[in-house]
């Protein structure tokens, strides 16, 4: 099924749906369809995705806890088919260098645009991050869980933060609040991976967040 049809089953308003934009969406990436499906993730595909810079965002109120000295790293709207799905926000601790992004905390913010399913983002994130490399079914099974656990249906307006302790796991926020705790290294620097590791699916986002020059 199409880009959009996966967009209705996670929670987007019938209404919203077209069909001329459902046979347009079919053509698109693994990736794309993970994005709509999930809210979570990038995309640049000509005339289907695209991504827009953002004005200067402050940190939010659980990403100035985690990260004191927060620092803006990179921000950017990401739509498909002209859907407004997200904003993205990296926000960075002292020391951070994009071309090591895994060896320093940062937090990785998402503004929805959208309403989404949170089992379906949990399973899109997994696609994705087996897209990038392999895994062994426990992690898999594991790690399925460990995302269902912490990801909530969302709608419009709502804010869902990662925060990354590189070596220890990551931390998950719905609106400030804390959803979960995945104390689990491995997955942690694979599940930012979609976004920020050099096999990502779609550079686009990973140049906006990172910077263009990032090898």
């Amino acid at each position: 099924m199409g880009v959009l049809s996966r967009l209705l089953r996670s929670g987007v308003r019938e209404r919203e749906h077209r069909r001329g934009a459902v046979h347009a969406a079919k053509a698109l990436t693994p990736a794309l369809r993970w994005l709509a499906a999930a809210g979570l993730t990038l995309g640049l595909i000509a005339g289907a995705g695209a991504s827009a810079p953002l004005g200067r965002p402050d940190p939010a109120s659980e990403v100035r806890t985690a990260l004191p000295e927060a620092r803006l790293g990179g921000a950017t709207r990401f739509t498909v088919w002209g859907f407004d799905v997200y904003d993205a926000v990296l926000w960075t601790a002292p020391g951070f260098r994009p071309a090591q992004w895994a060896d320093r905390p940062f937090a990785l913010e998402l503004r929805y645009l959208r309403n989404f399913d949170g089992d379906a983002i949990a399973e899109r994130s997994l696609e994705e991050m087996r897209r990038a490399a392999p895994m062994t079914d426990d992690q898999r099974s594991q790690w399925l869980a460990a995302m269902k656990a912490v990801f909530p249906n969302v709608k419009k307006g709502d804010r869902l933060t990662g925060v990354y302790a590189p070596g220890v796991g990551a931390r998950f926020f719905h609106n400030g609040t804390a959803s979960g705790t995945v104390s689990d290294a491995q997955f942690a620097q694979r599940f930012f991976a979609i976004w920020l590791g050099p096999r990502t699916s779609e550079p686009a986002m990973r140049d906006a967040l990172l910077g263009p020059s990032t090898p």
